[in-house]
């Protein structure tokens, strides 16, 4: 310890801020653009009010594309060069829908770019979450730390969504991020510790939304 800070904590630090860049809404992956499924259910009438939004998003997390994302996120963290290839088959096979599979290449393709900067060799297609959990392995981040802030990141995009076409007060959706937050740790400490004979969703109308959205008329997000 030279500062006053020891190496395990300066380790911490450095894995903070890596974490903060990547799933900061600034990082330059256009995932303001997609409302995963969300634009559909609000057009719908599914969506009214702050607490509908709440047990929502609560809903993917522990049942539904939330949980499977960080579950994949995990294995692809775990995963070694050619296990890597499978598990981004499997992501891709996960896509419920033509734009559920679109918004997760697209957002994973693009993180993969923006990523550049700090050494990431992917050479693979690969959703989201895998194209994240692979990049965090090779930078020596904590597992349950990534699954906490990537849950954390899309609870908040959606909530975001929410803001905008509920529509809900930015004060009340920071209230919801708030009220969520023991969901996020259990569902981080559950994936961290998942396998891939975790996979499943029972949020099937949010699946079904998905599916409604590529019909609207009118839409103000591509997913």
């Amino acid at each position: 310890m030279t500062d006053g800070v020891s190496s395990d904590e300066r380790t911490g630090l450095d894995g903070l801020l890596k974490l903060q860049a990547w799933l900061s809404p600034a990082f330059p992956i256009g995932a303001f653009g997609y409302s995963h499924g969300l634009e559909a259910a609000i057009a719908d009438g599914l969506l009214r009010r702050g607490t509908d939004c709440e047990a929502w998003i609560a809903t993917l997390l522990q049942h539904g594309s939330g949980w499977n994302d960080v579950v994949l996120l995990a294995a692809a963290y775990r995963a070694d060069a050619s296990e890597l290839v499978e598990v981004a088959e499997l992501g891709l096979a996960m896509s419920g829908s033509a734009e559920r599979r679109r918004e997760a290449m697209d957002l994973g393709s693009a993180f993969a770019d923006a990523s550049v900067p700090w050494g990431d060799g992917a050479s693979i297609a690969a959703t989201y979450p895998i194209a994240v959990g692979a990049l965090a392995c090779r930078e020596g981040l904590p597992l349950a730390a990534v699954c906490a802030a990537f849950a954390h990141a899309f609870a908040a995009n959606l909530l975001s969504v929410c803001v905008r076409l509920v529509p809900l007060g930015q004060r009340e959706a920071v209230a919801i991020l708030r009220r969520l937050e023991p969901v996020l740790e259990a569902v981080a400490r559950r994936a961290a510790a998942s396998t891939l004979d975790d996979l499943g969703s029972a949020a099937i109308l949010s699946e079904i939304q998905a599916m409604r959205h590529e019909t609207l008329e009118t839409r103000l997000f591509r997913t």
